[in-house]
């Protein structure tokens, strides 16, 4: 039987307002997702997906609600607790791609591989490995603003899925990507979680 990695159940979350009573995004949202799935949260705009994506990843906190990540439960956890939950079990695709601008490329892929306490040069072999999967070895040496922003999306997969993390969370991961690249890149995320069992 597949581990329950992701159990979320009456997850709401409000924001508060300058002005009158905290505005709800999520209400009473219950989700259950097992290691090695492929999941995709639709909707349209404004509906709340990035704000779920957030809760998912860790980068924020639900008002109410239980959101048990492999088995334990989040609210347990101080801020540098979580931080290392996604520094070592879970990468991101950020719809903004958020690249260190004065690094080079393979530089802002090796960041993470860094973080997690890999040396320099084994950081950059991993990072030319993945900078190749999406296409880009050529383009090892540039800075994050001399790409296009379809290749910046690139390497922002490619720094995702270096560390080779057990869930990664994908927000439009091909929104800014022409269609042939866009069947690339999701050809490689399904490749990835094909070989590792990744969810």
């Amino acid at each position: 039987m597949p581990e329950t990695l992701i159990a979320m159940e009456a997850i709401c979350k409000d924001y508060e307002q300058s002005v009158g009573s905290p505005t709800r995004v999520l209400k009473n949202i219950d989700l259950m997702i097992n290691e090695g799935e492929f999941v995709a949260i639709m909707g349209p705009s404004g509906s709340g997906k990035s704000t779920l994506m957030n809760l998912l990843g860790t980068l924020d906190r639900p008002t109410s609600g239980t959101y048990m990540l492999i088995g334990e439960d989040i609210k347990d956890y101080n801020e540098r607790g979580l931080a290392e939950i996604r520094n070592k079990t879970i990468g991101f695709v950020f719809q903004g791609f958020n690249l260190l601008a004065r690094r080079s490329i393979i530089e802002n892929i090796a960041l993470p591989l860094r973080y997690a306490g890999m040396n320099t040069k084994d950081s950059l072999a991993q990072a030319e490995i993945f900078l190749e999967k999406v296409g880009l070895s050529s383009h090892r040496d540039y800075l994050p603003t001399q790409l296009s922003g379809g290749q910046q999306q690139r390497v922002a997969i490619a720094r995702a899925l270096a560390p080779r993390p057990q869930i990664l969370f994908a927000d439009e991961p091909t929104g800014n990507l022409d269609a042939r690249t866009g069947t690339a890149i999701m050809d490689l995320l399904f490749s990835r979680q094909a070989d590792t069992g990744a969810t």
